[in-house]
């Protein structure tokens, strides 16, 4: 990837349609929020453009969930049904992955979502998502931690299941082949 955090115009275009379509599909997510103010606003940010082909190309399916009025900014979350296929397999941060002795996950969830520009979904986020949807059924994601529970070790994790979310906690060192992260970004 290099420090490179721009597409080019024909990888623009193609992601502003998938997202233009996403954005029609489900308009439920997005009541009162207009397609052509929000697509100039990706125009003119080429680096939250990017962070969006990140979270498309891990299989996230970002779309439009509100708009700050105050801050003047579009809130994307991932919205793929199932936790993000590539970004899978992972531990909650780098001293997690660090901490083990063998058998490493191939990267964190705390490392990759700074490398593509995105927060990762808090626990009250990770709970405005699900009223848009059932998410997570058969999957789970890390959600960011409170700094008093990693410090001892441990890490949250949230799915859904018998229509009501859960919240439980695992060693930050875990990973599992169906728990990745679901991504926040304001444009």
């Amino acid at each position: 990837m290099g420090n490179i955090r721009e597409l080019s115009p024909l990888q623009s275009d193609e992601l502003i349609s998938t997202l233009k379509a996403r954005f029609e599909k489900n308009m439920h997510r997005h009541t009162g929020i207009e397609w052509a103010p929000l697509k100039a606003k990706l125009e003119a940010n080429t680096e939250k453009l990017w962070s969006l082909s990140e979270m498309e190309r891990t299989g996230g399916e970002p779309d439009v969930v509100g708009y700050d009025k105050a801050r003047g900014e579009y809130i994307f979350y991932d919205c793929s049904a199932e936790s993000p296929k590539g970004r899978r397999s992972i531990c909650y941060d780098r001293a997690a992955l660090e901490s083990r002795k063998e058998h490493k996950p191939a990267d964190s969830a705390m490392d990759m979502a700074a490398a593509m520009g995105i927060e990762i979904l808090t626990e009250a986020e990770y709970r405005e998502l699900q009223q848009l949807g059932n998410f997570d059924t058969k999957t789970s994601g890390w959600i960011k931690t409170p700094a008093e529970i990693r410090k001892l070790g441990g890490a949250l994790f949230c799915d859904r299941r018998y229509n009501h979310v859960f919240v439980y906690h695992n060693g930050a060192d875990s990973y599992y082949g169906a728990r990745a992260f679901r991504g926040a970004l304001r444009v």
